[in-house]
């Protein structure tokens, strides 16, 4: 499927960078119908997107197909797991453990707890409970939250 987009559809595929929600809407409705009820341009742009290149080119089904076979192969019967979270450089994270505040700063690269810097937040967790946690889950920013 590697087909080039017409010169109107890379065109207009470029002219979507510049619409706001509601001029993506209008679009969405003109060329395939209700939009869905999404409130994220970004979302709405990338779906918008996708859309009009699979009904220009059509979907490679045997592609999708042996995607699927893969990933049932890889973890069957269970959820697929999400991907890793990436913070904001300046989010800060706090958590409060036996009465006791704690606060991270993400940084560039790694945390900062207490004036020390730390490679990750599970290595952060282990020095506040004292065991192994995972990092994420301990400052409830996963599912199973600690």
């Amino acid at each position: 499927m590697n087909q080039t987009p017409p010169n109107d559809l890379r065109n207009l595929l470029a002219e979507l960078d510049d619409m706001g929600t509601e001029q993506l809407r209008r679009l969405w409705r003109t060329r395939l119908g209700e939009p869905p009820a999404v409130r994220s341009p970004d979302i709405l742009r990338r779906s918008l997107a996708q859309q009009l290149q699979e009904r220009a080119f059509g979907t490679d089904r045997a592609l999708e197909r042996q995607l699927s076979q893969m990933a049932a192969r890889v973890r069957p019967g269970r959820r697929p797991t999400t991907p890793s979270a990436t913070y904001r450089r300046g989010s800060v994270l706090t958590k409060v453990w036996q009465g006791e505040h704690h606060r991270v700063e993400v940084l560039e690269a790694g945390f900062l707890w207490n004036g020390e810097h730390h490679a990750s937040l599970s290595s952060i967790a282990r020095k506040i409970t004292g065991v192994r946690w995972n990092g994420p889950r301990f400052f409830g920013l996963r599912e199973g939250q600690g």
